[in-house]
């Protein structure tokens, strides 16, 4: 696929899951995941943090300076600080971002490894990384099980449990920290149900609409390496052999011939 159908593709995509994140049901995943991300944004200090998807961004209430935002058009950028790219070319240096929110994008990206790479790239050493998904064996995935309900955000594309995207992460060299599930509701109904939403968050119940992976880099630790200790001469104990140990004898025996 050309540059250029890559971001005609990507254009349409943001705008229609815009109008899927504007809907009612959209609003109300939304806050599930607003509520779910909050206190892991109150530990997190940096300079700089990204937000890649079509939803609002949930960076905004993070004490990280500096939020950027992404669009794949100038005409679907929504604010001075938003990144018009494709996103798996990211013009960021390495290492550079204190978080980096990934937003249901794993699942409708045309390249969903190679934004996880960049996405990856991009994140310090200390560094976050957040990804949400559609979580397939809750009740919204249930809804998928017909072809043409496929159709339509936001049960298009291509959903993946957190193991799958736990091995995803350890091809990066990232592990994921935690997972935790949201977006808790009775069939028929929106994730608006606060008492529903705080039992399933508070044993993290694996039946909600969502997921989210909190990942880090992986940690080398360093190997440390003792000196090997020399073998002493037979006879002759091993801290005799050194030199402040030898002269000290030397001397003593200087002494006594004095």
């Amino acid at each position: 696929m050309s540059n250029s159908n890559m971001t005609i593709s990507l254009a349409q995509l943001v705008r229609r899951g815009r109008l899927y994140w504007s809907s009612p049901a959209g609003r109300a995943h939304w806050q599930a995941e607003r509520a779910c991300i909050g206190p892991v944004c109150e530990r997190l200090f940096g300079v700089h943090s990204l937000h890649l998807g079509m939803a609002p961004r949930l960076t905004d209430m993070c004490q990280i300076r500096h939020s950027l935002t992404w669009a794949p058009t100038r005409e679907l950028a929504e604010d001075d600080a938003c990144l018009v790219c494709d996103p798996t070319r990211l013009p960021l240096p390495d290492d550079s971002l204190s978080l980096v929110v990934v937003h249901h994008m794993l699942e409708v990206a045309p390249e969903p490894h190679r934004l996880l790479q960049e996405a990856t790239r991009v994140m310090a050493d200390n560094g976050c990384l957040i990804i949400f998904g559609w979580f397939p064996l809750g009740i919204e995935g249930a809804r998928r099980i017909w072809p043409r309900s496929r159709v339509n955000m936001p049960r298009c594309g291509r959903w993946r449990t957190p193991g799958r995207l736990g091995d995803w992460l350890a091809f990066v060299d990232f592990e994921i920290e935690r997972v935790d599930y949201c977006g808790f509701r009775l069939p028929g109904r929106l994730p608006s149900n606060a008492k529903l939403e705080s039992i399933g968050r508070r044993y993290n119940l694996p039946f909600s609409d969502m997921y989210m992976i909190r990942a880090r880099p992986k940690t080398q630790r360093a190997q440390i390496v003792r000196p090997g200790l020399t073998t002493p001469v037979m006879g002759r104990p091993l801290l005799g052999n050194s030199p402040r140990v030898a002269s000290e004898q030397k001397r003593k025996q200087v002494s006594e011939v004095d």
